[in-house]
């Protein structure tokens, strides 16, 4: 099993493209109250489901667009934390910017400091002019999203 090279660093984090090795991972993170909540119910209820999720999500957006969703890992202690990326999806003009974290890392800025390296990545390496994001009404990352330079539009 190789892990796949680093697409980004930070300070605190790494951020990878995901791998059928990252399926225990997503299948805890998209199974969490707040992902279910916020984003959405995925229908990730099991190992072989969470590796199709993988496959043909980030790693079919890595072939198609050069781009997607990264693993975010934090340096020390290493662990996975979450997903941060760019997604191209069929109901939007624009590259949408989308992340999520295990709820036990909110409130120490890793979403911002991953949403903000891969700002930078979209726009100096990727060369993309416009990137939007989109949150549901409650969800409280519309407030990160503000941080990073984004307009609310209702």
């Amino acid at each position: 099993m190789t892990v796949p090279a680093e697409i980004l660093s930070t300070p605190r984090l790494k951020l990878r493209h995901l791998s059928i090795q990252d399926a225990a991972f997503i299948l805890e993170l998209l199974n969490e109250k707040p992902f279910l909540e916020n984003i959405g119910d995925r229908r990730v209820r099991n190992l072989a489901d969470a590796e199709a999720y993988i496959t043909n999500g980030p790693i079919a957006s890595y072939r198609k667009f050069g781009f997607g969703l990264y693993v975010v890992e934090r340096k020390e202690p290493a662990k996975l934390i979450g997903i941060c990326g760019l997604l191209k999806r069929e109901y939007l003009d624009d590259v949408d910017l989308g992340f999520a974290l295990l709820q036990e890392f909110y409130g120490q800025g890793y979403a911002h400091e991953s949403a903000a390296a891969v700002m930078h990545y979209a726009r100096n390496t990727l060369g993309l002019k416009r990137i939007v994001a989109t949150t549901k009404p409650h969800n409280r990352d519309s407030e990160e999203l503000e941080k990073l330079g984004f307009t609310s539009k209702k």
